[in-house]
C-alpha cells in the first residue's frame, strides 16, 4: 500500500477506507477516492496494468467495527461476529462479508478503525 498516491498536478492523500476481500487466485483490495474526483476519467492513471479504476454503484452494508491489528484471525472473528448478529434481525447478508481497513501500519492498535462489512438486504417480511 503507497501514501499518499500522486496524480499531477495534485496530489490525493491516501484514503480510507480500504477494502479486502478473497477472490479466485488471491485478494481483491478496493480504494476509494475522494469525493473531490467525481468520475473514473478524472482519476489518476494507475501506472501498474493489473489495477483498474472502476465506478461502483451504491450498495447497503452492515459493518462491525473493531479495534486492533486486523490480522486474518481477528478479521474472521469480526466477520463472524457481523453475520451472527445479522441473524436476529430484519437484515440479511447478500454475499461473503469482507473487511475495511482505515489507519496506516503505524497507528497504535487500541486507536485502530477496522470494520467486518457485507452487503444486506431487508428481509422479507420485515
Amino acid at each position: 500500500m503507497t501514501a499518499p498516491v500522486a496524480q499531477a498536478p495534485e496530489r490525493i492523500a491516501m484514503t480510507a477506507p480500504v477494502g479486502q476481500a478473497s477472490a479466485p487466485g488471491g485478494w481483491v483490495i478496493r480504494f476509494f477516492l475522494p469525493a473531490s474526483i467525481a468520475s473514473a476519467e478524472a482519476a489518476p492513471v494507475p501506472e501498474d496494468g493489473r489495477v483498474t479504476i472502476a465506478t461502483i454503484p451504491g450498495e447497503r452494508v452492515a459493518v462491525l467495527r473493531y479495534a486492533g491489528v486486523p490480522n486474518a484471525e481477528a478479521a474472521t472473528a469480526a466477520r463472524a461476529r457481523l453475520l451472527a448478529a445479522l441473524a436476529a434481525g430484519p437484515w440479511q447478508a447478500e454475499g461473503e462479508a469482507f473487511d475495511w481497513f482505515y489507519d496506516p501500519p503505524w497507528t497504535l492498535p487500541p486507536l485502530r478503525r477496522n470494520e467486518a462489512a457485507v452487503r444486506v438486504s431487508r428481509r422479507p417480511g420485515a
